[in-house]
């Protein structure tokens, strides 16, 4: 390349080079992708092998994604976690070091170049360059992006790419990070602590408040306290306790479908993790978001550790309780901690001289929650009502009285009457009617 065409590349190293807070926006595959090929159009290249691959590199990366390199950018800023996105999430812009706001600025102009540079523009550098007689084909992607945007994402976002100049969103961006937050909580609705870290949950589980029923005062308490979490009053924490089977786990996930528009975050922690359930609750105070820890099918053994550390979460210590996270746990058990016979107190010289309190402290483990929701075992009323509540939702066109015959049939052969055996249920009638035509 001539002198005349170098020129954009080297604009856009410096642009790259010059970020002061964002420099993580080009730490992924296609960022440094980009960076690599701009590298390589700097360099002579007699039969052109390294333009060509270093712009193939950047093209797999970008298709990886699913974006193209302007949607991946906007993405990138928007969840980018640095010092100006952190503290616009816990001050208003009017607040900020007025050098932080500058040096905010400087990057989004910054950036701005960069997202002007289109594929096309790199596809015709890669001609020249290489000495091609076509240009490579230009990368794009029109699809929705694989994490779907909230509603206020696609308001900001239109306005973003009207501006001509970039540091006229920076008050809107500073208010998106304030509402909304940054980083992994503000990519993800739903996640896992799993060694020692939050994994995101691309795709959590879909159901929703709609398709449950049989149980609604239970249904009822559980959004009227989770209502209040995201009003910012405080909420108790839950114990939905009760035969298999019957939704209590849907009923907790379903709540992410019904209100992660509003700013709700599930995590779901196994019995082995609970121990970091302390430290858990620490990085997410003060976040804007409102979270819900789910702890499914908890029961505890004597001397856990996970008993302590729960225990720990729901009465509190000396540091105050964050006022944006609940446990919503499920279990099977009303005493949460495993009793034997041979914990029961008797007169001997090695029995504990307060033997009644310890065993009254385990039986009453479950008290700490602040609700407990019962869910009794589904009579044949509450069966039925739940299979033909699902089977108009699956439009199964069959008759009620053979649909409720088939399900009875069913629930005898399989796992008894429950909302999961009328799941199990429908799901296998609307597959076998749908084959069979």
């Amino acid at each position: 390349m001539n002198a005349s065409a170098i020129a954009p590349v080297q604009f856009l190293q410096r642009q790259a080079a010059s970020l002061l807070l964002y420099q993580s926006v080009l730490d992924d595959a296609p960022g440094v992708a980009f960076l690599n090929l701009l590298q390589a159009l700097r360099h002579r290249d007699a039969d052109g092998l390294s333009y060509l691959q270093a712009y193939g590199q950047w093209v797999k990366a970008l298709a990886s994604e699913n974006q193209s390199w302007q949607e991946h950018l906007l993405s990138k800023i928007l969840r980018d976690e640095n010092p100006f996105s952190q503290q616009a999430q816990d001050h208003k812009l009017a607040d900020l070091p007025p050098a932080l706001v500058a040096a905010a600025s400087q990057d989004l102009q910054a950036l701005q170049s960069l997202y002007e540079c289109s594929g096309a523009d790199i596809s015709y550098w890669i001609q020249e360059a290489a000495q091609l007689p076509l240009a490579p084909v230009v990368w794009y992607w029109e699809s929705e992006p694989k994490i779907p945007r909230s509603p206020e994402e696609i308001k900001l976002i239109a306005t973003w790419q009207e501006l001509e100049d970039w540091t006229d969103i920076l008050e809107n961006l500073a208010n998106y990070y304030h509402e909304f937050g940054t980083g992994i909580f503000a990519e993800y609705q739903a996640f896992r602590w799993q060694g020692g870290e939050l994994v995101g949950i691309l795709y959590p589980d879909p159901i929703n408040l709609k398709e449950l029923v049989g149980y609604e005062s239970q249904r009822e308490a559980l959004i009227k306290n989770t209502e209040f979490l995201l009003a910012g009053y405080p909420a108790l924490h839950v114990l939905l306790y009760g035969s298999r089977g019957t939704g209590k786990s849907s009923l907790v996930k379903s709540l992410l479908n019904e209100y992660g528009d509003r700013n709700l975050r599930l995590i779901e922690v196994g019995k082995t993790e609970l121990k970091d359930l302390p430290s858990i609750v620490e990085k997410l105070r003060n976040l804007p978001q409102k979270f819900i820890i789910f702890v499914d099918d908890l029961s505890f053994e004597e001397d856990d550790d996970a008993f302590k550390a729960l225990k720990v979460v729901l009465e509190g210590n000396l540091t105050a309780r964050p006022q944006n996270v609940v446990v919503y746990a499920t279990s099977n058990r009303r005493h949460l901690i495993r009793e034997f016979f041979a914990d029961r107190p008797r007169p001997s010289d090695n029995e504990e001289v307060h033997a009644w309190d310890t065993m009254q402290e385990k039986l009453s483990f479950s008290d700490r929650f602040g609700l407990t929701l019962t869910f009794e075992p589904a009579d044949q009323k509450t069966y039925l009502t739940i299979v033909q509540h699902l089977a108009n939702q699956a439009a199964i066109k069959l008759p009620p009285e053979e649909i409720e015959q088939r399900a009875l049939q069913w629930a005898t052969r399989h796992n008894g009457r429950s909302g999961r055996t009328a799941r199990q249920f429908v799901d296998f009638l609307r597959a076998e009617l749908a084959i069979s035509g």
